[in-house]
C-alpha cells in the first residue's frame, strides 16, 4: 500500500533537518510521518511542537500505556508499531501487556497497578464518548495529579490526531515496526 501523500525528500529546510537529527537515532532515516510532514515547513513545526514525549508529569510507562492503548483503539497499527518497537522495552511492558493494549481490557489479568488500569479505562471513554465520567475521574485524580490528569488527556487527544494522519493518508508501516498482535 502506497501513502496517499508523498513524504518530502532530503534535503529538508534547516529547521526541519535540526529536528529530525534530534528526534532519529544515527543512521535510522526518519520516520515517514515525519517526512510526510515535511512538506509543509509549518506543519511540521506545529506538530513537533505539539508533542508530549519529554519527561513530563507522567512515567515512560504509564505515558506508552496511553499512547499504546489510543493508537490501538484507533486500529492505526504504524503508529502503535513504533512506540512498541521503540518505547516499550525501556517502559518495561511485557508481551501480554501489549496484546491487552491491542485487544484486550483493563480487567485482563496482567494489570496489577490500579494506576495502569484507570490509564486504559480512560483511555477507552475518551475513545467512545470524547469524555470521561463522574467516577472514573474521582479514581484517575485519586492516582494521579491534576496536572498529570491533563497531561493524560493532551496525549490521548494527540495521538487520536496522530492516528487520523497516519491512518488516512494510508501511511506504510515503518520496516521495523511491530504488527497488532492477535488474541488467541
Amino acid at each position: 500500500m502506497s501513502a496517499r501523500i508523498d513524504p518530502a525528500v532530503a534535503p529538508f529546510s534547516q529547521t526541519i533537518q535540526i529536528r529530525l537529527d534530534q528526534l532519529m537515532p544515527p543512521d535510522v532515516p526518519p520516520l515517514r510521518l515525519f517526512t510526510m510532514l515535511a512538506r509543509d515547513e509549518r506543519l511540521f513545526v506545529r506538530f513537533m511542537d505539539g508533542g508530549l514525549l519529554d519527561t513530563g508529569n507522567l512515567s515512560l510507562r504509564h505515558r506508552e500505556i496511553v499512547i499504546d492503548r489510543v493508537t490501538a483503539n484507533c486500529r492505526c497499527e504504524y503508529e502503535w508499531g513504533v512506540h512498541v518497537v521503540l518505547f516499550a522495552a525501556r517502559a518495561g511492558l511485557t508481551q501480554p501487556q501489549l496484546c491487552s493494549l491491542a485487544c484486550g481490557n483493563a480487567d485482563d489479568p496482567c494489570w496489577q497497578e490500579a494506576s495502569e488500569r484507570v490509564l486504559i479505562r480512560v483511555c477507552d471513554a475518551l475513545h467512545a464518548q470524547a469524555n470521561v465520567d463522574d467516577d472514573l475521574w474521582v479514581e484517575l485524580s485519586s492516582l494521579y495529579s491534576e496536572e498529570a490528569c491533563l497531561e493524560v488527556l493532551m496525549l490521548a487527544g494527540f495521538y487520536r490526531t496522530v492516528s487520523y494522519l497516519a491512518n488516512a493518508t494510508r501511511l506504510p508501516l515503518e520496516p521495523y515496526a511491530a504488527r497488532f498482535p492477535t488474541r488467541a
